[in-house]
């Protein structure tokens, strides 16, 4: 690597850069399936304009960074480059406004979803994007995440206001502003919004957030079979329940979860987590048309959270899912895949992922956001054995296509990353072009977290 870009990295950041193995493999990878790529060193960058100065110098020697948040990221997002940095956003972790009277908020990019909503629990508002780990607001924006809350709350790209942004020649720019809607130009947040750290590396973000409601209901729901889970939450949606959150854990997650945390009364069976958000008027009678639904489809007595504590200890079962499965053994990975389809056709999209895996010996636990169509599937298997991969890739691609067939989408809330390149040039070989010319104009040495999304 030449000499003056160390120098003048080192001078720039003093001890705030690490040649050092251990802090170069904790930021080689997510929590991915790929093995570690370590880069050159590790960049810890301490505000805007120290990181536009990195930029500035990495993009005159041609050398590639990858930004590196809470490294939660499923795909491959931040796997490392041995032949550049990783940048670490852990000292952009400032929540930098808030103002709970209109409803937004602007937090540096390493602030988390958690630290967020612990900051605004006294202020009458809250942030509802939930992906299951405790995911940076930057990375968060970056993979245009989602989670348990979506159906009623919406996803990164409804809640994404404005962002500052530092492009590859050191360029620090802001887009949106506080207002609540604009017709000024073109849509640049939302570009940002799911590139990866491929466009530019989000520093700031300015969040819509939602009042805290009158009236918070949890309860539990298990059915005999998934088809009869899934067609639940099918037509809990199409007959216009306003519900806040409706989540399936298949026969397997919920065996997984039932020892991982500690649930009890609870049976190895398809389940559905229900949430109700409003007044206690408006969600009883919710809870009384998902009931009837539920009772049709031959699904159990609800088992209600009878307290905070205990509707937390719920939620906190279906966050932790992809930590339960890691923890089925010691040498084992987990492929985890999602994909989502229109409403009517989730049923038949399940069903297909759950047939194309029996009588594999696979563990494959699911998890679905299914009042929203977006499926998640967890595939335990050892690396060492090459044949159990292959097999895996190949169940991924078939239920790739099969989303395709439907009219769905290849991933509804984790991303391109590494691990779907292939499935993106299936789903829009006549975007990747424009994709790519986008690319080239923000970033023309091909310097941000190359061989992400797509190759150049």
């Amino acid at each position: 690597m030449d000499r003056g870009l160390l120098d003048d990295l080192k001078g720039l950041l003093q001890e705030r850069i690490s040649f050092s193995e251990s802090v170069r493999n904790n930021h080689a990878k997510g929590e991915d399936a790929y093995d570690p790529i370590l880069p050159k060193a590790v960049l810890f960058p301490k505000d805007n304009e120290e990181l536009s100065k990195i930029l500035k110098i990495c993009n005159q020697f041609k050398v590639p960074v990858t930004a590196y948040g809470t490294g939660t990221s499923l795909e491959g997002h931040v796997v490392g480059n041995d032949e550049g940095f990783t940048i670490s956003m852990e000292n952009f972790n400032k929540i930098i406004s808030i103002n709970e009277e209109d409803f937004d908020c602007r937090v540096q990019a390493n602030v988390s979803r958690e630290q967020l909503n612990e900051t605004l629990k006294d202020k009458g508002v809250f942030f509802p994007i939930d992906p299951g780990a405790n995911a940076s607001l930057g990375g968060m924006t970056a993979c245009s995440a989602s989670g348990t809350m979506a159906v009623r709350y919406g996803t990164m790209r409804t809640t994404v206001l404005g962002l500052t942004v530092v492009l590859a020649n050191g360029d620090i720019i802001k887009t949106g502003s506080r207002a609540k809607k604009t017709s000024a130009g073109y849509n640049l947040t939302n570009l940002f919004v799911g590139s990866e750290g491929t466009l530019g590396i989000i520093t700031e973000v300015h969040l819509r957030l939602s009042p805290i409601p009158e009236s918070i209901m949890s309860a539990v729901c298990q059915f005999p079979d998934l088809d009869s889970a899934v067609l639940t939450a099918q037509e809990i949606i199409q007959y216009g329940v306003p519900i806040a959150r409706v989540e399936l854990l298949n026969k397997d997650q919920m065996d997984i979860s039932i020892k991982y945390s500690k649930l009890e009364n609870l049976e190895s069976l398809p389940t559905l987590f229900y949430e109700f958000h409003g007044s206690e008027l408006s969600n009883k009678e919710s809870i009384d048309v998902v009931e009837e639904i539920s009772k049709n489809n031959n699904g159990s007595e609800f088992k209600w959270a009878a307290n905070t504590e205990e509707r937390n200890k719920i939620w906190k079962a279906r966050h932790n899912v992809y930590y339960s499965v890691k923890a089925e053994g010691d040498n084992i990975r987990v492929y985890v895949t999602d994909v989502c389809v229109p409403i009517s056709n989730i049923v038949e999209c399940i069903r297909f992922a759950e047939t194309e895996l029996q009588d594999t010996g696979l563990k494959a636990p699911m998890v679905g956001h299914v009042g929203d169509g977006n499926f998640h599937v967890s595939v335990v298997y050892d690396p060492s054995k090459e044949n159990q991969y292959k097999y895996i890739r190949a169940f991924s691609n078939r239920l790739i296509d099969k989303a395709l067939e439907m009219d769905g989408t290849i991933t509804g809330e984790h991303g391109i990353g590494l691990q779907k390149k292939e499935y993106l040039l299936k789903q829009h070989p006549d975007n990747i072009p424009l994709m790519k010319m986008i690319k080239k104009s923000f970033d023309p040495n091909n310097i941000l977290n190359p061989g992400k999304v797509f190759d150049i």
